[in-house]
């Protein structure tokens, strides 16, 4: 993916992105392929350790209860498909994403947690959300989840070094466009040696991983 909506003011004019469509296990991890990038993407829920499966509720469980999400406070996102309802709920502490497989309205429902590498972090962000039924506080995102600023700043980095590659720049050039000025001065065999090539390196080998497949890695608990 080749976008970041917190890209900085000093990153590259944007450019119209193309047209994309999920694919399944094979394709982009979209549950929704999203229109503007500007609007909250829908992650496929099985990469998305955050989002909360809810499913129509078992038999005899007559005290379960319906979910209506617009009663939870503002939608960020409210998307209908074959596989369910997918939603996010905006929460000044972090936003609740939820898919509920059965959209019938007032249909009672269950959680489905999935016995997977990422129970604990399930389970986390289900209570989030219970206490958010309940009209409490939710609480912070599990830890981990959210991006770090630094974490951000390089992906901001990797992503404008990776568009000025592309664009044919050299090393040297990137290096100087991302305030490395001293590359400039450099002589040839000094540049090769230099600690501004080696991050620069680096930068553009990183965002052709992460434009290769490597983006899902965003979506796991780090």
């Amino acid at each position: 993916m080749r976008r970041c909506s917190n890209a900085s003011p000093t990153a590259p004019p944007q450019r119209t992105p193309p047209s994309r469509h999920s694919r399944g296990a094979g394709g982009y991890p979209f549950a929704t392929a999203p229109g503007d990038l500007s609007e909250p993407v829908i992650w496929r829920p099985e990469l998305t350790a955050v989002t909360v499966i809810l499913g129509a509720a078992p038999e005899g469980f007559a005290t379960a209860a319906p979910v209506d999400p617009r009663a939870l406070g503002a939608l960020l996102a409210d998307l209908a498909g074959i596989d369910g309802r997918h939603v996010v709920v905006a929460d000044a502490a972090g936003e609740h994403r939820l898919w509920l497989r059965e959209a019938t309205p007032g249909r009672p429902l269950a959680a489905v947690i999935p016995l997977d590498k990422d129970f604990l972090t399930r389970i986390a962000s289900l209570l989030r959300f219970h206490r958010r039924l309940l009209g409490r506080a939710a609480g912070p995102l599990p830890r981990g989840w959210p991006l770090t600023a630094y974490r951000l700043a390089r992906l901001d980095l990797m992503l404008r070094a990776l568009d000025l590659r592309d664009g044919g720049a050299t090393y040297r050039e990137i290096a100087i466009a991302l305030g490395r000025e001293e590359a400039a001065r450099l002589s040839a065999s000094d540049w090769k040696m230099s600690s501004a090539r080696s991050f620069v390196v680096r930068l553009v080998r990183d965002g052709i991983a992460m434009m290769n497949g490597d983006y899902r890695k965003l979506l796991r608990i780090r």
